[in-house]
């Protein structure tokens, strides 16, 4: 597909003329928006019949496309519409790329740099975070949920580089992960039991294996009633009809002040109640207040980036060091194998397909500077299959 048809974007600039003369606000207005684009349409097939030009062939592809760049995001919009599509980045003007189901393709849509820059302040609009010289660097959450990262020259060589990681609300429950077939029956009927016993969870995995996926769909399994703070650098969890609290860091003022970190919003969450803790992934030191959080009885949740579920539990021993010289590993290691109950690992196959690889618990044990874990499924033959190993003290097996 190429970028907006030369009909949609006269159409378009044509009711943006009408809309500047006549005072009018199409912000949000997508009925006022069709509205006047039909009008257009109308006079536009006038005009035609009385020979002033060639006809619209495909009205309704027009009207599309010219409401795409009024009160959307132009070219990129029927991706966004398209459900197949699981996210899109941008790194120049005419390398628009998109996945689908794992697997990323080279489109036809070919942009201006004009329309790049307006696009990444259209995207921007609503989310109250900017992207300039002094911040090059943007993340944010779009109106739908998808996941918004920005970064402009001169930290990029020559173009701006958009990614959208769109919010997936197809898959919701744990037996949703079974539908698709990233998780096994069994495997599930753990995991739930797990949650439901009060166990604190950590997803891993690499880029785009559906760790926020699983995550969100362990926290659908809860019991009704726990209130729950999530943590997040931008809001991705959506959990719902449930007692959740959203907190979400925010980037310093052009000042340089206003900042909030996660560290920040793990202490306020501790400070509203919740039954269980969650943060969205788990970077730098803020990891240290989440395994004290968990360590006092707290039920929590997180995931982070890892290849292994073994890695996993050494990262979340390393990084809670980044919160300054007074921590050392003799602390964090048995924190560690003391507060973290489950390890869950996710991995993205070469052919898109998402799944869960292998459920680790750690023994509480140590060994050369490692914490030792047991294996409760792994794959075996393509398989999530049980090892037959039960961690201590398992209540999942009661619920």
């Amino acid at each position: 597909m190429l970028g907006m048809g030369q009909s949609g974007d006269s159409i378009a600039e044509r009711v943006r003329m009408r809309v500047r003369r006549e005072g009018v606000d199409l912000a949000g207005d997508h009925v006022a928006a069709e509205r006047l684009v039909r009008d257009e349409l109308r006079r536009d097939a006038e005009r035609s019949y009385r020979g002033g030009h060639a006809a619209v062939e495909d009205e309704d592809s027009a009207a599309r496309e010219a409401l795409a760049v009024l009160t959307g995001f132009g070219a990129i919009q029927p991706y966004l519409d398209d459900p197949e599509v699981e996210e899109i980045w941008l790194n120049g003007p005419s390398r628009v790329f998109v996945a689908r189901n794992g697997v990323s393709e080279l489109t036809e849509t070919v942009l201006t740099e004009e329309a790049v820059r307006d696009l990444i302040e259209r995207l921007l609009a609503s989310t109250g975070r900017r992207v300039d010289h002094s911040s090059p660097f943007v993340d944010a959450s779009l109106p739908d949920g998808s996941r918004l990262h920005v970064a402009i020259p001169d930290v990029t060589r020559r173009h701006p580089a958009i990614n959208i990681r769109k919010f997936s609300r197809r898959v919701r429950t744990l037996a949703h992960l079974v539908a698709l077939g990233s998780l096994s029956p069994r495997a599930a009927e753990f995991l739930r039991g797990s949650v439901r016993a009060g166990r604190s969870i950590v997803v891993s995995g690499g880029t785009q294996s559906g760790k926020t996926t699983l995550l969100s769909a362990l926290l659908g399994a809860v019991k009704p009633g726990e209130r729950i703070v999530t943590v997040e650098e931008t809001f991705e969890l959506d959990l719902p009809g449930r007692d959740v609290v959203g907190l979400q860091g925010r980037q310093p003022s052009l000042e340089g002040t206003g900042e909030i970190t996660l560290r920040r919003l793990v202490k306020e969450a501790l400070r509203m109640r919740p039954d269980r803790l969650v943060v969205g992934e788990v970077r730098e030191a803020e990891a240290l207040d989440l395994l004290i959080a968990m360590n006092s009885g707290l039920p929590g949740a997180s995931s982070v980036h890892a290849n292994t579920a073994r890695d996993a539990l050494v990262k979340l021993c390393t990084l809670p060091l980044l919160a300054g010289r007074n921590i050392d590993s003799q602390f964090v290691r048995p924190t560690v194998a003391a507060s973290v109950d489950l390890v869950v690992h996710c991995v993205l196959d070469a052919d898109g397909r998402r799944r869960v690889s292998e459920i680790i618990t750690p023994t509480g044990s140590g060994h050369d500077g490692a914490i030792e874990a047991s294996t409760v499924f792994e794959m075996r033959d393509g398989a999530l299959t049980e090892t037959g190993w039960t961690p201590m003290g398992d209540r999942s097996a009661s619920r």
